[in-house]
C-alpha cells in the first residue's frame, strides 16, 4: 500500500514543492565544496548545476516514475558529462539501506577525487536525500547524528526525516563508530 500512496501523492506534492519555492526554501543548497542537496532537478536546472556548481555526479533517490517526464535521464546527464547513480527509494515511508548509503558515499567520494561536486536529490530534498547527506557528513566530519543534523539544517533548514530514515542514519553511525573503534584498537578487532 505504501508504494501506491507514494505514487498517488507524487504529482500533488511536487506541485506543492514548486509553489512553496522561495528564498527561504531554495531548490537546492550547497553543503560543502563537495556536495549539494536539493529537490528533483528539472531539465532546466541541469546546465546551471553543471556550469555554476561544477556538478559532475548526481545521486537520484527517486523511483523511475518520479523522474520520467521532468528530470534529466542517465543519457541526458551523461551528455553533460555527469555520472548518475540511482538508488530508487519509495517516498514518504522508506529509507535507503545502510549498504545503499555506503554505495552513494563511495560514488560521491569518487566524483570528488576530480575536484567536482555531487548533487544528491529526492523529490523535495528533505528526507531520502537528507539521509544520504547526513551519513556523508557523519563520515567526513565525524559528527554524531544529532550534530550532523544540526549542521545540515544550517544549510537546508527544512530537512525532515521519517522514522525509517532516522533509523538508517543511526545504524550508519553505529557502523562508523564500530569501524573507527577497530581502527583505533586493532587488538580488539581480532577478538
Amino acid at each position: 500500500m505504501e508504494p501506491l500512496k507514494a505514487r498517488l501523492f507524487y504529482y500533488p506534492t511536487l506541485i506543492w514543492n514548486v509553489a512553496r519555492k522561495s528564498d527561504a526554501r531554495r531548490w537546492y543548497d550547497r553543503v560543502d565544496e563537495n556536495i549539494l542537496i536539493g529537490a528533483l532537478p528539472f531539465r532546466s536546472h541541469a546546465n546551471e548545476l553543471v556550469k555554476q556548481e561544477n556538478v559532475r555526479g548526481v545521486v537520484t533517490m527517486n523511483e523511475n516514475y518520479e523522474t520520467r517526464f521532468v528530470s534529466p535521464n542517465q543519457q541526458e546527464w551523461g551528455a553533460l558529462g555527469v555520472k548518475q547513480l540511482r538508488l530508487s527509494t519509495v517516498d514518504f515511508y522508506q529509507s535507503p539501506s545502510v549498504e545503499r548509503v555506503e554505495e552513494a558515499i563511495n560514488f560521491i567520494d569518487d566524483v570528488n577525487k576530480d575536484g567536482c561536486s555531487v548533487y544528491v536529490h529526492c523529490k523535495a530534498g528533505r528526507g531520502r536525500s537528507a539521509t544520504v547527506v547526513l551519513c556523508y557528513i557523519m563520515k567526513h566530519y565525524r559528527y554524531d547524528p544529532f550534530h550532523a543534523l544540526q549542521f545540515l539544517k544550517t544549510k537546508r533548514s527544512h530537512i525532515k526525516l521519517c522514522e525509517a530514515q532516522q533509523l538508517t542514519v543511526n545504524h550508519y553511525y553505529k557502523k562508523l563508530s564500530e569501524n573507527l573503534e577497530k581502527q583505533c584498537n586493532p587488538q580488539n578487532a581480532e577478538e
